[in-house]
Formats: C-alpha cells, structure tokens, sequence
C-alpha cells in the first residue's frame, strides 16, 4: 500500500537533504512536487490544499528548531501533518457497562463487510471478548453461509433466522444477552450504489438494536468513491469510524488519507490481506512513517509477540549463545517468519530498507522449496550437514522436487550463515566472561587490567 505515493515522497525528500540550507523558493517548488504525488495517489484535492497550506505555515517564515536541518524540518512537518490526516489518534473501543456491545457494520456489496466482520469478531477475542455474529445480510446469496464458514475459522459463533434483516438483528441482540456474549458484531446487507432501500433498511437497523459503534467498511481500491460512499452514509447513519479493506492491493492510499479529514471520522479498523489475522486497529502514526519510507517497528514487534513461539524464540537464543546454528534450528526460525504473514508486507515494515530491495518483488514459493529441501533431509543431515555427500544431494534433490544445484546453493548459503552466528556465539561468550570477570573484582570497569586487592 502506499507505495507510489511513498516512493516520489522519498525521492522529494532526498533532493532537499542534498541541498542543505533550504529558502523559501525551494520549499515551495518541494510543496509543489508534493501536492503533485498526494494528487496522483487519489487524495481527495480540498485534503491535499489543506495539507499543503499547513506544511507551509510551519516551515516558512516560523521560528524553526536550532536542533533540525532545514530539510528535516519539512520531513518532520510533512510527517506530523499526515499523522493528523490519517486520524491523529488509533480509536479506542469502550464496552457498554451492560452488555452486549453492539457494533453495526454497514457498506456497499464488495466492500468486503462479511469477512471484515468475521476478522472484527476474531480481533474482539484476541482482546479478551465473547463475541457474537449477526448474519442480517438476506439479499445475498450464500452470504449468510459465508458468515458461518469464516466465523467458524475465527472461532466465534453466528447467529441468523430467515425472516426479515431487522428481526434477525433485534433476536440476534437477545441471543447475545440469553448467552453472555458482550460483543454483538451485526453484518447488513449491501448495495452496487447508495440508494433510498439501502439506507432504508440499515436506518431500521440501528433504530431497532441502538449500536454503540456504527463502522462503515470501504474498499481501499476504489479510491475518491469511497469518500462519496462515506459521506452519503455518514449523513443518514452518523459514523463512528470507518474499516478500510483492500489496503494491501492499493498502492494509492487516497481513501485512507482523505476519509478523516473529508467526513470527520476515523479510520478504525484496516483489512491487509486475505487471512482473517490480516486485520488489526488503525494507526495513524504508524502509517504515516511507512508512508514516509521510516520503516514500523512497533507493528513488527506486535507480530512478531503475537506469532512467535517463546520455547522456539529460547532455543534459538540459546543456539546462538553457545555458537551452534543448525538446519533445524534455520527451518524453525524460517517458518516462526511466515507466520507473521507475507515477507513484502515484513520488509517494509524494517526502517532503513533500500527502496530497491523494499519494491523488490519478493517469491514466497522460493521459502516452500527451502522448507522442502530441508524436509527432504534426515535428522542426522539436518543436525551435521557435512555428513552431505554427493548421493546424498541426489536424494535429497529428487525427494524435494528440485536439483543438486539448487541443494548446493541451500548448503553454500547456510554455511555462510553458520559461520556468522559462530562468530556472533563467540562475540556473545567473550562478553559475558568480561561482564562476570568485572562483578568478582578481577577486571577493571575500563577493562585495563587486574586490580590490586587490599
């Protein structure tokens, strides 16, 4: 996501870092190139104005920061004027002190509400929720099975009767309250545009079960008409936030960046891929430096929490520490990796990525062949890869479906990795015998030599 538009920010703002004292000439001809790429990636014209209009406030003719360079000063007021584009703040969903929570999910058909509702109702119970589906959507074929099959990878019942949406949604409430379930994520019905029957329909909705957050959920691909279809909406059922679906596919962005400003409601919730774990809260900040090619380690440390086994994470800390690194070990941490979804998404999460490697298309079937070879590998081969003679590589060729070459490459580069991590091994054990030499006393804290005992 974001991609276009991220690139010409990058390259806007390593010509200003290369001209050093910045004047108000070139701050301006800086503004131009970037209403320019914020137009290109679909952002609604009044936002780009406004964005534009504060950017030069803040960095011509104010007092500017002694501690900053010139261009930097730009890049910090480009990079706090998005964070207020994009919502400022992540919402924070409150609970009803009488339960159930009900949340209302409106949209148009393809804007991927069942499966946003499905993903919602996971995302409730990673937070420690009982949640419960409404299937209120009887205009779509199938869609109500739709609703069972994901809520049932999600883990989180459904609830739906062939009478009428609005009835189903009001038993659907009571159904919630008769099981203790304190979260009630309620999937309507959609149109192909906004018409009087939609809104109709939805309005009797939200009359009948009161929800405590209305969600609109929009398709991130279809650009400048998101913000149409959110504002038409927003006039008939006063949002509270916005889920964005489809990020992942849009290398634009102009509908994240122009829904807050243009209905005054947030982006709450933001869909980034298929899997029902491609799903998560919104934040503005983390965005905006990703936008900004500065990379979000606080999303990676949060996947890597959420994914990463700790006995895996232990032992290969302690293979590390003891200077040993084996296939076993390398396939463990290959596989704990793609857990947390796919490699392009992780690379550009990493600060400091060069745009050539973070645009690189990277083949994830390239990692499946890796895992194969290794699998094709006996425990013995796995533990000591030196036992790998030539026979040896023919049959583990044949049995992954690959060749010899492709085997020696594997062998060749792990080596290349072994070594690395014997030598970060030793690293690590020269430094800890320092540290515990200096606690008994026989070290200096400068290290310079033994001190005399008195």
């Amino acid at each position: 996501m974001f991609e276009s538009l991220s690139e010409r920010l990058e390259g806007i703002f390593t010509r200003l870092r290369g001209r050093g004292r910045l004047d108000e000439a070139d701050v301006d001809e800086a503004l131009r190139e970037i209403r320019v790429a914020l137009l290109e990636a679909d952002v609604n014209f009044q936002v780009v104005r406004g964005l534009i209009t504060r950017i030069r406030e803040r960095t011509v003719g104010a007092e500017l920061s002694k501690s900053l360079s010139p261009s930097q000063q730009v890049i910090k007021a480009v990079h706090e004027e998005l964070i207020g584009v994009l919502g400022g703040e992540p919402l924070r969903v409150t609970y009803a002190s009488k339960p159930p929570t009900v949340v209302l999910l409106a949209g148009l058909q393809g804007a991927g509400k069942t499966t946003a509702a499905a993903k919602l109702g996971r995302w409730f119970r990673q937070q420690g929720r009982n949640p419960l589906l409404v299937g209120a959507d009887l205009q779509r074929p199938a869609a109500v099975v739709q609703l069972r099959v994901l809520g049932s990878q999600a883990g989180v019942p459904v609830f739906s009767e062939t009478t009428d949406p609005v009835a189903v949604s009001v038993a659907g409430k009571a159904e919630a309250e008769r099981t203790g379930r304190d979260v009630l994520i309620i999937d309507t019905a959609g149109r192909l545009t906004v018409d009087h029957e939609l809104m109709g329909e939805v309005r009797r909705i939200s009359e009948s079960t009161s929800p405590h957050y209305t969600f609109l959920v929009i398709d991130a691909m279809i650009g400048q008409e998101s913000v149409t279809t959110a504002e038409a909406f927003h006039a008939a059922l006063a949002l509270d936030g916005v889920i964005l679906t489809k990020l992942d596919g849009d290398a634009r962005g102009g509908a994240a960046l122009s829904v807050k400003e243009v209905v005054g409601r947030p982006v709450a919730f933001a869909s980034t891929g298929e899997k029902l774990d491609d799903f998560d809260t919104f934040h503005p900040d983390r965005m905006a430096s990703r936008i900004l090619g500065m990379g979000d380690v606080l999303t990676l440390i949060e996947k890597a929490e959420q994914t990463y086994d700790e006995e895996v994470a232990a032992k290969a800390a302690a293979a590390l520490q003891e200077g040993r690194f084996t296939l076993e070990d390398f396939l463990e941490q290959m596989q704990q990796i793609k857990k947390m979804g796919p490699l392009q998404s992780i690379v550009g999460m990493l600060p400091g990525i060069p745009k050539e490697i973070k645009n690189a298309k990277i083949d994830e079937r390239e990692l499946t062949r890796v895992e194969a070879i290794i699998h094709s590998m006996t425990p013995e081969e796995r533990r000591d890869p030196s036992l790998i003679n030539g026979s040896r590589r023919l049959r583990i060729a044949n049995g992954s479906g690959s060749t010899t070459s492709e085997v020696n490459l594997l062998l060749k580069q792990f080596r290349e990795m072994q070594r690395m991590m014997q030598a970060m091994g030793l690293s690590a054990k020269i430094s800890n015998k320092k540290a515990k030499k200096a606690k008994r006393g026989r070290v200096t804290p400068a290290g310079l030599g033994p001190q005399r005992r008195r």
